[in-house]
């Protein structure tokens, strides 16, 4: 069980890098949550402390509009290392290179997909808006990022079947970019333009 909680955790570093790692942290601390032995730094009095001034200023700093899409260039590979870590501080036991595959495939794989997807989507907004809507678009990312993490603690399978459900969501929002910039470039060549 201790692998789907940290998928869906995974997928919640997707949203935000920091939420799962407080909800982590708090439920652990409160004894709801068994991490792996070298990962009970997490549920520690200090890492909560800090992962609380960490998504305090995560969330703000996704509500000033320019620095939303810049923060998008280091929070892919960022969500990728939190799910990561999420994912292998939930496998207890596990030897510790299935464990680390695990962790990375899975868990990595999956919050940098969704990660991938949400940048992709309010890239999509700043682009069509101007960034008005950008603010919209945050405050619903970190919900889901909270729900994600809940779910994961509470309701483990269901966060499970989401976390499947928005890899694919992702995947078809990469498909449909996909396709816009590859007709770009057919509609680009046809016009009798260099196509790079």
């Amino acid at each position: 069980m201790g692998v789907v909680v940290g998928i869906g955790l995974a997928a919640a570093c997707g949203f935000r890098v920091f939420v799962p790692m407080l909800g982590t942290s708090v439920a652990s601390l409160s004894g709801y949550l068994d991490l792996a032995p070298e990962f009970d730094w997490i549920g520690t009095p200090v890492a909560a402390v800090c992962f609380g001034v960490a998504v305090v200023l995560e969330i703000a700093a996704y509500y000033i509009p320019w620095l939303d899409n810049l923060l998008d260039t280091i929070a892919t590979p960022a969500a990728a290392i939190a799910g990561t870590i999420m994912t292998a501080s939930m496998v207890v036991e596990m030897s510790p290179f299935l464990k680390w595959s695990l962790a990375l495939i899975a868990g990595g794989g999956v919050a940098g997909t969704i990660q991938s997807g949400t940048s992709l989507m309010r890239g999509l907004s700043s682009m069509t808006t101007a960034g008005s809507a950008n603010p919209v678009f945050a405050t619903i990312e970190w919900i889901s990022s909270l729900i994600m993490t809940i779910l994961a603690v509470v309701l483990p399978i269901l966060a499970g079947m989401i976390a499947v459900a928005l890899v694919i969501a992702a995947f078809i929002v990469f498909l449909k970019f996909w396709r816009i910039w590859r007709n770009r470039r057919t509609v680009t060549s046809a016009a009798g333009e260099p196509v790079r």
